[in-house]
């Protein structure tokens, strides 16, 4: 449950900063990846928070949620951000084209907004802990 509300949070955000910065509502910023902050960070780190707080620190389950969510923030900071990078260069590239063969190669622009900059794969991080820890405390009272 904590996994998944950090999820929706982390994506209510990023539909409210795109609204604020844009002016305009994007409906695909709410299930859309890239952005501040970063929900598949909050995802895997409230998940991980969550398995720390039921099974602790020297179990199976932290173990295996840590590496999962080490692996998901490596990629979502590294392979994706260039990914997207990568996007903005050929939907240059292929859109100023005076030629008629990109019709052929792309009938859309490819995303760009797939990666994220470490600042927001931080933020997703520490949304996903607080809103686990939010969760736990609950729990309790």
């Amino acid at each position: 449950m904590a996994a998944c509300l950090a999820w929706l949070i982390a994506q209510a955000i990023k539909t409210a900063i795109d609204l604020v910065l844009y002016r305009s509502f994007n409906p695909e910023r709410l299930v859309g990846s890239g952005g501040m902050p970063s929900s598949h960070s909050a995802t895997v780190c409230a998940l991980c928070a969550m398995a720390l707080f039921q099974y602790g620190a020297g179990s199976f389950q932290f173990a295996f949620t840590f590496i999962l969510a080490m692996v998901v923030m490596y990629d979502a900071a590294g392979v994706r951000r260039e990914t997207g990078k990568q996007a903005v260069v050929l939907n240059r590239l292929l859109m100023d084209n005076p030629f008629s063969w990109k019709d052929e190669v792309l009938d859309q622009k490819l995303k760009e907004l797939v990666g994220h900059t470490p600042l927001q794969v931080a933020a997703g991080a520490i949304l996903g802990v607080a809103v686990a820890a939010a969760m736990e405390f609950m729990i309790y009272v």
